[in-house]
């Protein structure tokens, strides 16, 4: 008999694939507060840094699901992927320590900032480039910033290494979403490892959560042409202020 609290991870991890695959997102966005908001109303409290190790595995099944899918399109700029994982790794790696070593306070309040981000560019949409050209030196550590926030908040770092591609390093959006997807696939495997090791990673919670996501992401992709894309932005753009607000209360708000 499957628990509630199962359920409820899995159907957070559902609902993280679907928005995910709907709207270029990286997963972490949904499932780390998620984590922190729903799970204590099933009497497992858990700390935002346990909540953004749990994340890397659901960032780590959409990425290897999600390059793999993007590898038979002939999407992936693999050979960009291999040149800048190393950047966004070693970033990752950084950035999982110092959520090792943060205060919650200081990874909520980054976090929050992220989410607020998010929302602003799904309301006014991205910038994209669509002609090929020479990349920025300054590639590389974006990448590196990239890495860092995956690593210290929990997500696939899309957020950043998207934009990063397309309009520094002049990749078509198309393939810069397809070899990001790629990346951070690499990205999440040393990001996991540093939380494992660090003693966050619950593999039982992490496991519902990758289940969710897989499902959710190919159910998301299926529903994006069916659903009108500015309504939804609108709304989970809303969501994310929401979520914003929340998490600097909750970290905040007593001080």
């Amino acid at each position: 008999m499957i628990s509630a609290l199962t359920l409820a991870v899995i159907g957070i991890g559902l609902l993280a694939g679907v928005l995910g695959a709907i709207l270029g997102l990286g997963g972490g966005v949904v499932v780390v507060p998620a984590l922190e908001f729903v799970l204590p109303r099933f009497g497992q409290e858990i700390s935002i840094g346990q909540a953004v190790a749990i994340s890397q595995i659901g960032v780590l099944a959409v990425g290897l699901s999600g390059a793999a899918a993007y590898l038979q399109k002939g999407l992936v700029r693999a050979r960009t992927g291999y040149l800048l994982s190393p950047y966004t790794i070693l970033g990752g790696a950084v950035g999982s320590f110092l959520g090792l070593v943060l205060p919650a306070r200081v990874v909520a309040t980054v976090f929050a900032v992220l989410l607020l981000y998010s929302a602003y560019n799904l309301l006014r949409g991205l910038k994209r480039v669509e002609v090929e050209r020479e990349p920025s030196r300054l590639v590389p550590p974006a990448m590196t910033f990239a890495g860092i926030m995956s690593g210290l908040l929990g997500i696939g770092g899309g957020t950043v290494q998207v934009p990063v591609l397309n309009l520094m390093a002049g990749v078509p959006i198309r393939e810069a979403i397809a070899t990001s997807t790629f990346i951070m696939g690499l990205t999440a495997v040393g990001n996991a490892l540093v939380y494992q090791a660090g003693g966050l990673l619950d593999l039982k919670l992490a496991a519902g959560v990758a289940l969710g996501v897989l499902i959710g992401a190919r159910a998301g992709a299926g529903l994006q042409s069916r659903i009108p894309a500015d309504r939804l932005k609108l709304v989970f753009s809303l969501l994310l202020i929401f979520t914003a607000v929340q998490l600097l209360w909750k970290y905040w708000g007593s001080a």
